[in-house]
């Protein structure tokens, strides 16, 4: 798997000779960005999975630079923001306003339809329980995500010692 990552990869030294990227030029060689090593990967899913289950447009915008802030894995931290996408989105942000509504205990609307024109017709009765949701669904993906990496590479490592 590490290796057909490392395949999809873009090279580090051919992003710094593109003129839009140079304002990142100096993060952009940090290795840890494109390492593929517990840390890094562990850190990535964090992220990725955090910036998934956020209700804005264009989460990898805010995916790249916090991967860069924490020395993240940066490919995979954008990849895996795609968790949500345009097909999984409203099944996603439904269950996300589910959850909150059943915590603050905010009766569901029953004629609830999944289309963009009625949630915003009725956004000033769901932003509470469906940001709250978001918000339990963003950090508990990727508290899941950052351990569930590093028990699969604590697991690889305790097989490989044991052979």
């Amino acid at each position: 798997m590490k290796k057909f990552l490392k395949s999809y990869s873009p090279n580090p030294d051919e992003l710094k000779n593109h003129a839009y990227l140079s304002w990142l030029s100096q993060h952009l060689h940090n290795v840890s960005l494109w390492n593929f090593n517990r840390r890094s990967i562990s850190k990535a899913f964090a992220i990725g999975l955090f910036c998934a289950f956020i209700p804005l447009p264009f989460q990898m915008f805010l995916a790249a630079p916090t991967a860069i802030i924490f020395s993240a894995n940066l490919p995979l931290s954008i990849a895996l923001v795609w968790v949500s996408n345009p097909l999984t989105m409203p099944a996603i942000f439904y269950a996300c306003y589910k959850l909150g509504a059943w915590i603050l205990k905010v009766e569901i609307e029953q004629d609830f339809i999944i289309s963009l024109d009625y949630v915003w017709a009725v956004f000033g009765d769901i932003w509470q329980p469906f940001l709250l949701g978001c918000l339990l669904f963003s950090v508990v993906s990727a508290f899941v995500g950052y351990w569930t990496i590093q028990l699969i590479y604590r697991l690889k490592v305790y097989k490989r010692m044991s052979r």
